[in-house]
């Protein structure tokens, strides 16, 4: 690991010239593109061949020049030996990622090369940006032999500046990603899902022009809940550079202007707003234009705040009745990244009677963000600040902050978020708590118009479940974790706990629940079968409805995910088995003990 992080940083260094900061097109999916999405070309480099010579030094000639073998002797001579060759290698379909593609690449974790051969039409007085959905977990991305850009981070979108690298006609890219599990990565080495590498969403070629709306952020006024505000900005444009924005449906035009930071402000108060909520996912047409550039958005509008121990939607008090989806794709495995991935998760959430998700533990797909907009299902939504990273450690932190940022700037325009959470189940340590203080506190800066959480881990005495994390001090809605009936107890023994929450704020249970392997039946008392998880599933729904406070239940979780910590034999085989339903779409007897739970309201109160 050591060479080839040193061959990586002697690479960027050697392309300083060409690479761009990568950053996030706001709408991206929104804009004209040319799709780069199909059959890729790929190499295995798990020993970094195409970065690095066999004494770790930077390799001139790598992979990302897309060289081929001379078959004439006295040009191989010249040109020196070539031991690749992308078009004799075989392809992966992109988006995905390359595990469940090939049963050799299943366990693959390293370096892996993506190379595709495109045309390319350049439009003048533009720019084109490449747009990565995600690429897990590191990037570096090369057109015609140049490198473009570099990203960590494994679930966010990012876009590259490519236009100086780009030509008319014949082109190619390479991109070279790894997905090696690092100890100062987010997330970090070990976690509770499986590490599925590559290029697991959207690639393609967004042309816009020299200057460009690259950001916006419109949303309601918490103060008077009838005016939309926010802004528009203008990438490298000078001061006063005009912005018109409408929204027919609301009868709204308006014109405003970008002060030195290519930032235009906007206040509106519509004559009348058919506000979003669950039932009614009111979603609105908002264009936006500056000089030649254009974008729509379907934009919903709503308030999400709290009051005391209150969650409140447009004012008025809610209970989130949700359940935990893992991005694992329904039936095939794999990453979610298909429309009919999404619309097969959303149908079970609505057959659930659910009006809340949390989208566990990384950034989804941003079809799944979408069809919450459209269906009106409110999010929560999570950086993989998970288990015990480095938190002593300040690079880490600005890590984290990258990937909240680019989360929030990618979503921070649809309605169905209503939570950024910033952690899952980390240790209460003083470093823990000063580095998530610190994240909280950024959260709320970038984006004061949500609510910031985190799942945490509850101390127990006796039967009392005591909630006094000192994070919950930055947090403006609690969510905790417990698994009694599973880790701890017996079933029966779950009606007798209690619980001790000593903050005046909202509580979310953010993860309950129990394994079943779909299928396996017998007593209530013995585990893995259907009956087990179910009375798990009765008595956590009797015991939560007496927390005065509980104003949401995430269980864990929809469906089974593939794990790699999940090794019992016949049972697990390599998959979580909390689902109420298997990877292969079989509904466990709790699915219908939850459903009929939420259609009864029997477990969190609005108020």
């Amino acid at each position: 690991m050591k060479i080839l992080s040193l061959a990586l940083a002697a690479l960027i260094s050697a392309s300083a010239a060409a690479q761009s900061t990568p950053t996030v097109l706001v709408d991206a999916d929104h804009r004209p593109s040319q799709s780069l999405n199909g059959p890729w070309h790929y190499i295995l480099d798990p020993y970094s061949a195409g970065l690095s010579d066999f004494q770790g030094a930077i390799n001139k000639h790598g992979f990302f020049e897309n060289r081929e073998p001379e078959a004439n002797s006295n040009n191989a001579a010249n040109n020196g030996l070539i031991e690749y060759s992308f078009s004799r290698s075989p392809t992966v379909k992109v988006p995905g990622d390359w595990n469940t593609q090939n049963i050799a690449l299943l366990n693959y974790e390293g370096l892996f090369w993506y190379q595709r051969d495109f045309d390319f039409t350049p439009k003048p007085g533009s720019r084109t940006f490449i747009h990565i959905g995600a690429a897990n977990y590191r990037a570096r991305v090369f057109i015609n032999g140049q490198h473009i850009c570099d990203h960590e981070g494994g679930f966010t979108p990012f876009d590259c500046d490519a236009t100086a690298a780009l030509k008319p006609g014949k082109n190619f890219a390479v991109i070279a990603v790894d997905d090696t599990r690092l100890a100062d990565g987010i997330p970090t080495l070990k976690t509770d899902w499986y590490n599925y590498g590559g290029l697991t969403r959207d690639v393609s070629l967004v042309s816009v022009p020299t200057a460009f709306i690259d950001d916006y952020d419109l949303h309601l006024s918490r103060t008077d809940h009838k005016t939309i505000e926010g802004y528009v900005h203008v990438a490298d444009a000078p001061a006063n550079t005009a912005v018109h924005l409408t929204i027919p449906e609301a009868h709204v035009d308006i014109n405003a202007t970008t002060d030195a930071s290519g930032r235009a402000a906007i206040s509106i108060a519509p004559a009348s707003l058919n506000l979003w909520a669950p039932g009614n996912p009111k979603l609105y047409k908002v264009e936006l234009s500056s000089g030649s550039d254009k974008l729509t958005d379907d934009i919903g509008f709503r308030t999400i705040e709290v009051s005391g121990t209150h969650i409140l939607l447009n004012g008025k008090p809610i209970a989130l009745n949700g359940i935990n989806v893992h991005a694992e794709a329904p039936m095939r495995g794999g990453r979610v990244n298909t429309d009919a991935d999404v619309k097969t998760l959303f149908d079970w959430l609505q057959q659930l009677n659910c009006n809340f998700v949390r989208l566990a533990h990384y950034p989804h797909d941003e079809r799944m963000t979408r069809e919450a907009d459209r269906r009106g299902i409110m999010v929560w939504s999570e950086v993989p600040v998970y288990w015990a990273v480095h938190f002593d450690d300040p690079a880490l932190l600005v890590k984290a902050k990258q990937q909240l940022g680019e989360n929030v700037r990618r979503d921070r325009n649809k309605a169905s978020v209503i939570l950024w959470s910033i952690a899952n189940e980390t240790p209460n340590t003083p470093a823990r708590t000063a580095f998530l203080t610190k994240l909280a506190d950024h959260a709320h800066e970038i984006d004061p118009t949500r609510l910031v959480t985190a799942a945490l881990l509850v101390r127990g005495e006796g039967d009392t479940k005591i909630v006094d994390d000192p994070l919950g001090k930055s947090l403006d809605v609690l969510g905790t974790n417990e698994y009694a009936g599973w880790y701890e107890m017996s079933p029966e023994k779950i009606l007798n706990v209690k619980w001790d929450i000593r903050y005046d704020k909202p509580v979310i249970m953010s993860e309950f629940g129990g394994g079943a392997k779909a299928g396996l039946h017998g007593p209530e008392t013995q585990r893995w079968t259907e009956e087990f998880q179910a009375a798990i599933y009765r008595n956590q729904i009797t015991m939560l409805s007496k927390i005065p406070q509980l104003r949401g239940t995430t269980p864990w979780l929809l469906m089974d995910f593939r794990s790699p910590v999940r090794l019992l034999p016949g049972v697990q085989d390599g998959f979580n088995r909390k689902g109420l339903i298997s990877d292969t779409g079989q509904k466990k007897q709790a699915f219908t003990i939850l459903q009929k739970a939420y259609k009864e309201n029997a477990l969190a109160k609005p108020e």
